[in-house]
């Protein structure tokens, strides 16, 4: 999962930074108005973690941008004071998802944003069943294919996050540059021409056809990969 954390107070931005990374997301990092607005206008995220007392500019109005962009599809989770009710009423009539007075637990965080990631997908608990068989635990980040004693599926971190977020998005055409953004977390240089992703879904296949089959990834041809 690609999250940009806006919050300008740097030891609090540090913490969460660090145990978002343990925690296997793929961090961006904003202090002020104009670095979060200029992030949010070139990538694409996941989720944004969003301090409303910015340097230079009110979290809400960068809330009212993103959701007036098509591009910007990330959920908001709104970090505020415990005094803030009104901040926290507008952020959510706004289109936030979700909001945590400070101080709060960072484990409570990362169980609000799986949270999220359920409802947003419709998924009712942390298991995807995929394929002939497989299934994928998002929360121990395993694969298997059959009976939950089976071995792992030996995918490494980026070929089990390209997976996830294919799944997530089933049916649906990603774009390598889309695919791109949230593995490394910014645009690929010379996409076009570039076969990181392409590599990548081959070395998916590879070891998923080594317990069943691995057709359910689509190639379409010029655009990119669609689950099925």
């Amino acid at each position: 999962m690609h999250v940009l954390l806006v919050e300008d107070e740097k030891s609090l931005h540090q913490e969460v930074k660090q145990f978002l990374q343990q925690a296997q997301y793929l961090v961006d990092s904003a202090y002020t108005f104009t670095e979060a607005s200029e992030k949010l206008y070139v990538n694409s995220y996941d989720f944004v973690l969003l301090d409303l007392g910015l340097p230079g500019g009110d979290g809400l109005e960068l809330l009212r941008e993103s959701r007036r962009s098509e591009k910007q599809e990330a959920s908001f989770i709104i970090l505020t004071a415990r005094g803030d009710l009104d901040d926290r009423i507008k952020g959510l009539d706004l289109g936030a998802d979700d909001y945590l007075p400070k101080p709060f637990s960072l484990l409570e965080l990362t169980s609000r944003m799986q949270a999220i990631t359920r409802r947003k997908f419709g998924l009712k608990r942390s298991e995807i069943i995929f394929g002939d068989g497989f299934v994928m635990d998002v929360t121990a980040r395993t694969v298997r294919h059959g009976a939950p004693d089976s071995p792992e599926v030996p995918l490494t971190k980026k070929e089990f996050d390209l997976l996830n977020y294919l799944l997530l998005h089933k049916g649906r055409v990603l774009t390598r540059l889309q695919l791109g953004e949230h593995l490394w977390g910014n645009v690929l240089e010379d996409d076009s021409d570039s076969n990181y992703i392409d590599v990548h879904i081959k070395n998916v296949r590879k070891k998923l056809a080594q317990f069943g089959s691995a057709d359910f990834i689509e190639t379409v041809r010029g655009i990119g990969y669609r689950a099925v």
